[in-house]
């Protein structure tokens, strides 16, 4: 690491940080310095609990229109370096800190965080009590934002909360497509090709076709808006949802899964993936109060016993029975009998649904990140259970 590194930006925009305010739709107020980028910006404040990792959360596309809080109170230790990014850009709308890093202390960093957050012209807030900021948002739930610096930051407070309350909220909006690849492309197999998968980009992380192709898998990745025609002429052994933005109760992609379904093409699904399965079997999706945020959440495997520590970030989930075997409600709706479902893994802090299985055709899901960039890594097992599913079903094509 360069001394200008150490020593020298990060000490000189500590120094020249501006006052800033960031401001709740409830009308809660919390006033600090700038971090990042300056200016103003707005989204759904929710927080996360990952102590490392800050880097892979904010190039999470899922991240898409919301402000994260970090609840670790020093960010910016290790710096930004060029190989744990998890897509093309930061995707958060806003970052709020209480103690930012002076300077990076890793022999990986290319640069400051802060550098990267404000050349990509990320708004932020720094110096707040960002514990009492939690804990507001987990007794009146995860809400509309806004964060203002520079100029704004000296306006009237009733204007500020009026700006934050004319935002959209994340509840209807759908987000994949904004977020999601505009041309296929292609990451091949390591080694010898053993499948092909279709993967369908609803703000997929770097990682996961990655940890796929490790296992032998060539992975097409296919924009949100593809048609079956398009998955059929990749000619897949399986079919993959990835994570993403948005409320999946506004997703068009339902209906496309459907027909995967109705084909009998192995489908595994991960955190939006799995939101749409279940509508897909004709199960509801509800918005949680502040959601799952950070990478150390426990999640029952219960077809193993195992409790695994998991990577979260989700603010809607599925309605279903988490008791015994169910058919699936949507066999009249869709015309076609999707069989028994069962819930497969359940979070052990609220019992919310964390993983579907279909026990009548070849499909399964979870609601976390089994690729889980920085960690843990309980969860990379669910990649053989998707080229299990494949081997068993071999001379299934789309």
């Amino acid at each position: 690491m360069t001394d200008e590194l150490t020593t020298g930006p990060a000490r000189g925009r500590y120094a020249e940080r501006g006052p800033a305010v960031l401001v709740l739709e409830d009308g809660r107020t919390f006033e600090g310095r700038s971090y990042g980028a300056v200016g103003t910006t707005t989204g759904e404040a929710v927080f996360s609990t990952g102590m490392t990792g800050y880097q892979e959360t904010l190039t999470d596309p899922s991240y898409h229109q919301q402000v994260v809080v970090m609840t670790a109170p020093h960010v910016g230790n290790t710096g930004v370096n060029d190989e744990d990014a998890e897509s093309r850009r930061i995707w958060v709308s806003g970052y709020v800190v209480r103690d930012p890093a002076v300077r990076p202390s890793s022999w990986r960093a290319t640069r400051t965080l802060e550098d990267d957050l404000a050349d990509q012209g990320v708004v932020g807030i720094c110096e707040i009590d960002t514990r009492a900021l939690t804990r507001h948002l987990r007794e009146r739930g995860a809400m509309r934002v806004g964060i203002f610096s520079g100029e704004d930051a000296e306006r009237p407070r009733r204007d500020l909360v009026a700006d934050v309350c004319e935002q959209p909220a994340m509840a209807g909006s759908e987000l994949a497509s904004e977020v999601s690849t505009d041309e296929a492309y292609v990451v091949p197999a390591v080694g010898e090709k053993r499948f092909t998968v279709a993967a369908v980009d609803l703000g997929i992380k770097a990682m996961t076709p990655q940890l796929m192709s490790e296992r032998g898998i060539e992975v097409h990745v296919l924009p949100a808006d593809s048609t079956i025609e398009q998955i059929r002429e990749v000619a897949p052994d399986g079919v993959f949802f990835s994570n993403g933005p948005g409320d999946p109760s506004s997703a068009p992609q339902v209906d496309l899964l459907r027909e995967v379904l109705d084909a009998r093409i192995p489908f595994f699904g991960i955190c939006f993936g799995n939101q749409i399965l279940g509508r897909a079997l004709g199960f509801g999706t509800f918005k949680l109060k502040y959601g799952h945020r950070g990478i150390n959440q426990p999640v029952l495997d219960r077809s193993t016993g195992k409790v695994e520590v998991t990577a979260h970030n989700h603010g809607f989930a599925v309605d279903a029975p988490t008791e015994g075997e169910v058919q699936a409600p949507s066999d009249a709706q869709a015309g076609t009998a999707y069989g028994r479902v069962r819930v497969s893994h359940v979070c052990l802090n609220d019992d919310v649904v964390e993983g579907l299985e279909c026990l009548d055709l070849p499909a399964f899901s979870v609601q976390y990140h089994p690729e889980a960039a920085a960690g843990p890594h309980d969860a990379g097992y669910l990649f053989d259970r998707f080229v299990d599913l494949m081997s068993e079903n071999e001379g299934v094509r789309a």
